[in-house]
């Protein structure tokens, strides 16, 4: 009973966590370039886990490390330049609307890559999720149709990498504490990111002396610390006592959140868009719910 109650607790602060980073990459986008805001989310947030767990990754045999690497590059690095690049374009909300697709990518690769099995009730409320997020979709489109929709096509790839490292997670890291599984992560993608932030163009004088980097680079150790550090080792966790389904299914919450912070902001939201919502929420109900 007590885990049951736990994942419902780890799944509402995930959605608030993750639905509040939307609007956070589009304000650090104001002062930072995609490649800019993608690496320093990593390197922060990676610096943030060491100090906490580093000690936690002696012991582990290749095999763990193998497929820790390539959660951290599936689940981690790759979505960070991915969803950076595409809220040049599109609304932080209709970012996480898209990514509302991820359980049904984690159950399908789940089943032909991994051979986990969801309940015909589970695959029935992802349908009706992601029903109601095509609609949201659509009328999002209809109220800015001024925006680039081709940048959507690379959340949907963010998708499908989270899809796999969850499956990856609740596969072969199953039995590894979610502060090392977060460690070793970072650990993996840590000198890529550096890398990359060298390349980008960061340390010359044009952007360290840009009056709006301050304030991005608050947004970005918000994101890194909560939306990255913190709820990276709360998304293990919950991978863990729960389902890939379950776990994915916080994408489904997370647009709430993340519509709501787009109004403050002003971005657009029609009635429809809330009845789309109700479904998707319906959606989650259906899929998480106690077969009898």
């Amino acid at each position: 009973m007590l885990q049951k109650n736990n994942k419902w607790i780890y799944l509402i602060i995930l959605s608030l966590i993750w639905g509040s980073s939307f609007i956070l990459i589009k304000k650090a986008l104001i002062g930072l370039t995609p490649l800019q805001l993608g690496s320093l989310r990593i390197i922060i947030s990676g610096i943030m886990l060491f100090f906490a767990g580093f000690k936690s990754l002696k012991g582990l045999s290749k095999n763990k490390i193998k497929w820790l690497v390539l959660s951290g590059f599936l689940g981690t690095f790759f979505p960070a330049f991915l969803f950076a690049f595409a809220e040049t374009e599109i609304d932080s909300a209709i970012a996480s609307i898209l990514n509302s697709i991820v359980p049904i990518n984690t159950i399908i690769l789940g089943f032909v890559a991994f051979k986990i099995f969801s309940s015909r009730r589970q695959i029935i409320g992802v349908l009706i999720g992601f029903m109601g997020t095509l609609l949201l979709i659509a009328n999002g489109a209809s109220i800015n149709p001024d925006q680039n929709y081709w940048y959507a096509v690379l959340v949907i790839i963010a998708t499908i990498m989270y899809a796999l490292s969850v499956n990856i997670i609740k596969r072969h890291l199953q039995n590894v504490p979610a502060i090392t599984i977060a460690v070793g992560n970072f650990a993996a993608i840590m000198i890529p990111a550096i890398i990359v932030l060298i390349f980008s163009g960061f340390f010359t004088s044009e952007v360290i002396q840009a009056p709006d980097l301050p304030m991005s680079l608050f947004y970005i150790l918000l994101l890194s610390l909560f939306g990255t550090a913190i709820a990276k080792v709360f998304f293990n966790k919950l991978v863990q006592i729960s389902t890939p389904v379950f776990a994915s299914s916080v994408t489904y919450l997370m647009p709430v959140v993340a519509v709501i912070w787009g109004l403050l902001d002003g971005e657009g939201f029609g009635i429809w868009q809330v009845v789309a919502t109700l479904i998707i929420l319906l959606g989650v109900y259906l899929a998480n719910a106690k077969t009898k």
